[in-house]
């Protein structure tokens, strides 16, 4: 890959870090709408004697930021399930700038505020891109499992019902509902789950890459791409020199599509990497930035912590069927060439959350697929869709 190579890819991974606080609105895509089954039935008016049932399947930043929606509307009872709770998604962990102030983040979710980024060549050169950075300026660096946390237990002080459950199946007759979830519940002390079941009017599915709700509405395939990472503690005067440091390496040797990366952390670095058209060799890849960036990690780097993930590379092509909606990494929302997901994860949570509740007004209706389409959906796309083009353009 060559020196002009490395700036566009370097270049186009902080413009999806920057570009996540812009709207787009003007261009009105509707990226990945393949028609879905349309649902045989209009609005239904409720008069239940009962608040309306929604479930949001999946703890992370998309599902904790649509169940504290739910949580603070009248009339609707919200279930989030999530089956690890201390769960740790290997994730580099950048939120943007716009993020903290957004979702009312406090200062100790951020672990480290990058203001210097480099991109590091094959060859060595180094490129810093982190000029452009006003001086208040910073990309926030966090942990996933001080991350995801928060937002959840915000989410369940509002009053959304927390279950620690590996949901294993979404059955329904008719796509309109209402929805029977099956599900395994891990009690506290209990090593094996107890076979459960409930039965919801709405889902919002915030279960990852390997969405069940996505499979149960046949959302449709698509390709990802595979997320290695080490977390390694270093020497405090090594972890010095990453104090506001973020870098980024890349080259055929640590991805041939993407690139690898040294983020800071609290107390330790987040190495990694991450490909699409070769993932048998993603440990090769490992190696490899683990040996480009050597020197930087001291004599004696030890491994505290080895993750591996799924990032989906495009949207979904359905994420809303019947009255079951797809966000985050479930509906494919990780942009191309930096796999930035969290804060498009989070604002697709709360916005599909906000247009469902406002669609109930006040949980006395029963919103439509339509509906539902052509409010959370065509917003989202409208907003970020120009984002996603850019960077699947760039990085083809």
């Amino acid at each position: 890959r060559t020196e002009l190579a490395s700036k566009l890819a370097l270049h186009s991974t902080r413009t999806a870090t920057m570009l996540s606080t812009l709207a787009a609105s003007a261009l009105g895509l509707n990226i990945g709408a393949t028609p879905a089954p349309s649902s045989s039935r209009g609005a239904v008016s409720m008069d239940l004697g009962r608040p309306l049932r929604v479930a949001v399947v999946g703890g992370g930043p998309s599902g904790a930021c649509a169940a504290e929606i739910f949580a603070k509307a009248p009339n609707i009872d919200c279930t989030l399930f999530e089956r690890k709770m201390d769960n740790c998604k290997p994730c580099g962990g950048a939120i943007p700038l716009c993020m903290v102030d957004e979702f009312e983040l406090p200062p100790e979710i951020v672990d480290r505020r990058v203001r210097k980024m480099k991109m590091i060549s094959p060859s060595g050169r180094e490129v810093d891109v982190g000029r452009t950075l006003k001086e208040n300026e910073y990309i926030g660096m966090t942990r996933r499992e001080v991350l995801d946390a928060y937002l959840r237990d915000r989410a369940v002080e509002l009053g959304a019902k927390p279950v620690t459950g590996l949901v294993q199946k979404v059955e329904f007759e008719d796509a309109d509902g209402p929805y029977t979830i099956k599900y395994s519940e891990y009690k506290p002390g209990e090593k094996k789950g107890t076979p459960s079941e409930a039965e919801f009017d709405i889902i919002v599915g915030a279960d990852g890459a390997n969405s069940r709700t996505a499979k149960a509405i046949d959302a449709g395939e698509y390709n990802f791409a595979i997320a290695f990472q080490e977390r390694i503690k270093i020497p405090d005067e090594k972890m010095k020199y990453y104090e506001d440091l973020a870098e980024m390496y890349v080259g055929d040797d640590v991805s041939p599509d993407f690139y690898a990366w040294v983020f800071p952390k609290y107390d330790h670095v987040g190495v990694g990497t991450g490909t699409v058209v070769n993932r048998p060799a993603i440990s090769e890849y490992q190696a490899a930035i683990r040996e480009r960036c050597a020197d930087r990690l001291g004599p004696d780097p030890k491994v505290m912590k080895v993750e591996a993930h799924p990032i989906p590379e495009h949207m979904r092509p359905r994420r809303v069927v019947g009255r079951v909606a797809l966000v985050g990494d479930a509906a494919g929302y990780v942009t191309k060439c930096s796999g930035e997901g969290i804060y498009f994860a989070a604002k697709s949570g709360r916005m599909a959350a906000e247009e469902i509740v406002a669609l109930t007004a006040g949980g006395t209706r029963l919103p439509t697929e339509m509906e539902i389409k052509d409010t959370y959906l065509k917003k989202f796309d409208a907003a970020y869709g120009p984002t996603y083009l850019v960077l699947d353009i760039l990085q083809k």
